[in-house]
């Protein structure tokens, strides 16, 4: 039921009103009276109407200054002014208000029947469209991790698509001008995994809060990265402070939970490239050895030019020439070393679903056996493939159903269960799906 409250210091108006609506409406409304501006305010506080018919002319507050306090209050409370003729300009007042609904005394019953009807309509909409813009308010907070996670990602890896990367900084409402990567060298964590990547992310968030972007990714093998972005034009020495800061921050975090960690940060770089060259350089500076220290900055460290198989050395650079070299060879070995390990990741998850592709097998199966975050695996598996995860499995699947029908021993159904299927319908589909025939047809070609 809706609540409508009727404010006019004339009982019998009130009265008359009452019986109008319950007997055009029956069961529409709960019915509120109130005989002066002053108890209208009341009313209106401890019942919140969803329509409220208003006299203009009532003795001490008047109707006009009771509507101005109640709309401050309840800006969604439908108004209805009622007047007599004489006077109509106290309505068009009302209407430069706000007010679009007005009743000149004595009003009848269809006028008012109808008018009520229009505004419960009104109300359904608005109702409505407050319920979709919450649908998708909680659709897009869903989605907000996946578009961090995805822009972490795309700071970390070569391949980028200006649209999409456009696309994702406006969806988290940050931006993407200048930045910087601290990076997290974690140890193995095992079980623990999960728990330690939502503990760094919401430390993170906290420590970070309003005054800068940040976007955290997923864990990827035993590294983690927080991006800082500048969001306030807060200027690069005001990034390294807070950088800093958080790195220290998320150390002691750690600590507490008996976890020892190595955070490297990279120096503030401008745009995508400039971002990326900060994660390489928060890679080396999370690895670099140097009296057990738990927090490095990549600017403050002592390089060489990296003689010796490329070891970490600490005597002092006075050539900035030479610690530029030493710079970009450090970083592409971080890229080799990292597409490398990408590459053995790779293998062994093909490996292990060549052994399991006939039983039950998920993506997040394989992710876990290689120890990787499932979102993060299904991205490399397409990008290093060509292709997903399920493409791939059914791929393999369908071609040792047409190996199992070549000699003939086996039904069709039977055939179906032995590849990993349990609906032999839902085997069909799929097999002529890839194939272009049913497998039934595919059986009479072999003939």
């Amino acid at each position: 039921m809706y609540r409508l409250l009727i404010a006019d210091d004339e009982a019998l108006e009130r009265e008359g009103i009452e019986w109008i609506v319950k007997r055009m409406m029956p069961d529409t409304f709960e019915i509120i009276h109130a005989e002066n501006g002053r108890t209208a305010i009341r009313k209106a506080e401890e019942f919140h109407p969803h329509i409220i018919m208003m006299d203009i002319r009532m003795p001490g507050i008047q109707g006009l200054e009771a509507l101005k306090e109640i709309k401050a209050q309840h800006p969604n409370v439908k108004m209805v002014l009622v007047t007599a003729y004489e006077y109509f300009e106290y309505a068009k007042e009302a209407l430069s208000l706000g007010v679009h609904e007005y009743l000149v005394k004595p009003a009848k019953r269809d006028q008012i029947a109808l008018l009520l009807q229009r505004l419960v309509v009104e109300i359904e909409q608005e109702q409505r469209r407050r319920n979709d813009e919450l649908a998708v308010r909680d659709k897009l907070f869903q989605l907000l991790p996946l578009a961090e996670t995805e822009l972490a990602l795309i700071f970390m890896t070569d391949q980028v698509n200006e649209v999409e990367l456009e696309h994702l900084a406006d969806m988290l409402e940050i931006s993407i001008g200048h930045g910087c990567a601290l990076v997290l060298a974690l140890p193995e964590l095992g079980a623990e995994k999960k728990k330690i990547y939502e503990t760094v992310k919401n430390a993170a968030k906290g420590i970070v809060k309003e005054r800068l972007g940040c976007a955290v990714s997923s864990m990827v093998h035993r590294h983690m990265a927080v991006f800082l972005l500048d969001k306030l034009q807060t200027g690069d020495k005001v990034l390294r402070e807070e950088a800093f800061h958080l790195g220290s921050e998320l150390v002691d975090v750690l600590e507490r939970h008996g976890i020892a960690i190595t955070v490297g940060i990279g120096s503030v770089g401008a745009g995508i490239e400039g971002i990326r060259r900060s994660y390489y350089e928060g890679v080396f500076a999370s690895t670099y050895d140097n009296q057990g220290r738990s927090l490095h900055r990549f600017e403050d460290l002592n390089l060489s030019s990296a003689e010796g198989n490329g070891e970490h050395a600490n005597p002092s650079v006075t050539d900035s020439g030479t610690e530029s070299a030493y710079v970009e060879q450090a970083i592409n070995q971080i890229r080799e070393e990292r597409e490398q390990r990408t590459g053995n990741v790779l293998d062994k998850a093909v490996s292990f679903i060549r052994e399991r592709y006939l039983e039950e097998l998920s993506l997040e199966d394989v992710a876990d056996h290689v120890h990787l975050n499932s979102y993060y695996f299904s991205k490399v598996f397409k990008q290093q493939t060509g292709e997903t995860f399920i493409d791939y499995v059914t791929r393999l699947r369908i071609g040792k159903a047409k190996e199992l029908m070549k000699d003939g021993q086996l039904s069709l159904k039977e055939v179906c269960y032995q590849v990993g299927y349990k609906d032999p319908n839902y085997f069909s589909r799929v097999f002529k799906k890839v194939t272009g025939v049913t497998p039934s047809e595919h059986r009479i070609q072999l003939q």
